[in-house]
């Protein structure tokens, strides 16, 4: 398939309502240049989403920094992501990539000169590196500092639950649990990623909310009552990201990523909503800490 370009997509629209605080970082966003392919294994790639087309996006939310996610349809091949972060410069930018149990240390250090400081886990279809590979994965980046990004469908999280009690290092449950479908926030699932956060190195991602839920945006409220909860009960240690450019979804059902920022307002306090936009995504990714 012949990949479209992004421009044929909107990037502009009207700022979100919430006004973001000098520093305010999005933590997760994915790249698809000219010039790279899909790998096998992986997902099409079904419309580019460059380096300029991203500024756009990020200067309507009023954003600074991003973290760039190395996509599901470029497998172990991160050399688009490392142009990524090139480009983007590394004072405003980091980088989750992903790592094989048999990457040689020599090439970890390269990618942390340029900016990498996570590594991908992906168990949901079409991952590069899973669960499985965790353990090494792990053993690899633990000198680095890094973090692993761990996705997979919260309703299966009795099936990580043991392998996420061993980490050592920090580590991230992303898309907001991503429980498909949403279950209620008072669900036996919940408390045990509460129990997770309340063990210091566990994160929790407000990412893709539009993706699980069944209600809809742009509240999504059945995800949203997940999110408020765990929100409440670790404020410090919740991060967010808009998942641009969603080419996980069809383009009808690509959100509005100005009410992504917006739902922040609902679900956390003006203080709460800097921890998340700043102050959180400062110490995990080692980001000069705003004034």
């Amino acid at each position: 398939m012949t990949a479209i370009p992004a421009n044929t997509r909107p990037l502009d629209g009207p700022a979100p309502r919430l006004q973001t605080p000098p520093g305010a970082t999005d933590c997760h966003i994915h790249l698809y240049l000219p010039g790279f392919v899909a790998q096998p294994g992986g997902p099409a790639i079904a419309e580019l989403a460059t380096v300029e087309d991203y500024r756009r996006v990020q200067a309507r939310l009023g954003l600074e920094r991003v973290v760039v996610t190395q996509p599901n349809a470029y497998q172990r091949d991160n050399r688009a992501l490392l142009e990524s972060l090139a480009k983007l410069g590394t004072k405003t930018t980091r980088g989750v990539a992903a790592v094989a149990a048999d990457t040689p240390v020599e090439r970890l250090r390269e990618w942390h000169d340029k900016g990498v400081r996570g590594a991908r886990i992906m168990n949901l279809p079409k991952g590069a590196v899973t669960h499985r590979e965790m353990p090494e994965v792990e053993r690899l980046i633990r000198p680095f500092g890094w973090h692993l990004m761990v996705q997979f469908n919260g309703r299966h999280l009795d099936d990580y639950l043991e392998g996420l009690r061993r980490v050592e290092t920090d580590y991230i449950i992303d898309h907001v649990g991503k429980f498909m479908p949403p279950v209620s926030a008072d669900d036996r699932r919940v408390d045990a990623i509460l129990r997770l956060l309340d063990r210091g190195n566990a994160w929790f991602k407000l990412c893709a909310a539009y993706e699980a839920s069944v209600t809809g945006g742009p509240a999504w409220g059945d995800v949203g009552a997940i999110a408020r909860r765990v929100i409440a009960h670790a404020p410090d240690r919740i991060l967010w990201g808009s998942n641009w450019p969603h080419v996980g979804v069809p383009r009808e059902q690509y959100p509005d990523d100005a009410e992504q920022l917006d739902v922040l307002l609902d679900w956390a306090s003006p203080e709460t909503q800097r921890r998340i936009l700043v102050d959180n995504p400062a110490t995990l990714y080692g980001f000069p800490t705003a004034s």
